[in-house]
């Protein structure tokens, strides 16, 4: 079984960073694609970015190109998200998700196998 805890949430300022972390248990980690999704009050959830079991591929959503980046430290079994230039319509609630995808990425939730409980971003304008 795998669990995902996320952290690093709060609220900033426009133009502001926070950096979020997902902690993995169980399974093995480097096995998984990682993905960070989010949804924004009364709206549907997003894709954001995704990164492979082996760091070598990324994907970002267009609308976080350049100002959002993926990692991952398969050692301390953690992806994290790094998020600069923060703007008003980042305030989400943000989930990291683990997929058992081997080589790719994915942007479809369906292709993710687990989740975690989300943690609060909100930027004030």
């Amino acid at each position: 079984q795998v669990q995902l805890v996320e952290s690093g949430g709060g609220s900033v300022q426009a133009g502001g960073s926070l950096r979020l972390s997902c902690a993995a248990s169980g399974g093995i980690f480097s096995r998984y694609a990682m993905g960070w999704f989010r949804q924004a009050s009364g709206k549907a959830r997003e894709f954001v970015a995704a990164v492979t079991w082996s760091g070598g591929g990324i994907d970002y959503a267009d609308s976080v190109k350049g100002r959002f980046g993926i990692s991952r430290d398969n050692a301390k079994n953690t992806v994290y998200l790094q998020m600069n230039s923060l703007k008003f319509e980042d305030t989400a609630v943000y989930y990291c998700a683990a997929a058992w995808q081997y080589g790719r990425t994915s942007r479809h939730e369906s292709d993710y196998n687990y989740w975690g409980q989300g943690t609060q971003v909100t930027v004030s304008s």
